[in-house]
């Protein structure tokens, strides 16, 4: 079973950075009305982040694999908090956005379809406490 590890430094004020097992770092903050600068991303931005940078990695791996040629490819992410704290996300919106001359729908969908259902690990931990919805949206030129 593989571990990950991750170490999460206070850099002062509302501001941390934590390290990457690859020794990249990201710093995190909050927004002024919390006590922070804006300087980083907030933990649950970062979540989000997370989640379309798993399944985009998997997609564009596919895509590649299935030799399809993007223009480019992009994902909006929303996340409707709940009201009561602890909040979390209970509600998950991935809108996959395509762009690129004569795209080839079937492929696009399948690749994107298989991360959902099959490789992307962060989106089957947010199925565990979300209702997760995805749509793919061509943009051909």
């Amino acid at each position: 079973m593989a571990t990950n590890k991750v170490t999460t430094h206070w850099k002062g004020n509302m501001q941390f950075e934590s390290d990457n097992p690859n020794g990249k770092t990201v710093l995190m903050d909050t927004s002024p009305e919390h006590g922070g600068h804006n300087s980083g991303l907030s933990p649950k931005a970062m979540m989000l982040s997370a989640l379309a940078g798993c399944s985009g990695l998997d997609v564009v791996s596919i895509l590649d694999k299935m030799k399809v040629k993007l223009a480019d490819f992009r994902m909006d992410t929303y996340g409707e908090l709940t009201e009561e704290h602890p909040k979390y996300y209970h509600t998950v919106t991935v809108e996959y956005h395509f762009y690129g001359e004569d795209l080839n729908t079937g492929k696009i969908q399948k690749a994107v379809d298989l991360s959902i259902e099959k490789y992307c690990g962060v989106m089957e931990m947010f199925r565990k406490f979300a209702d997760v919805k995805t749509s793919i949206h061509y943009h051909n030129k």
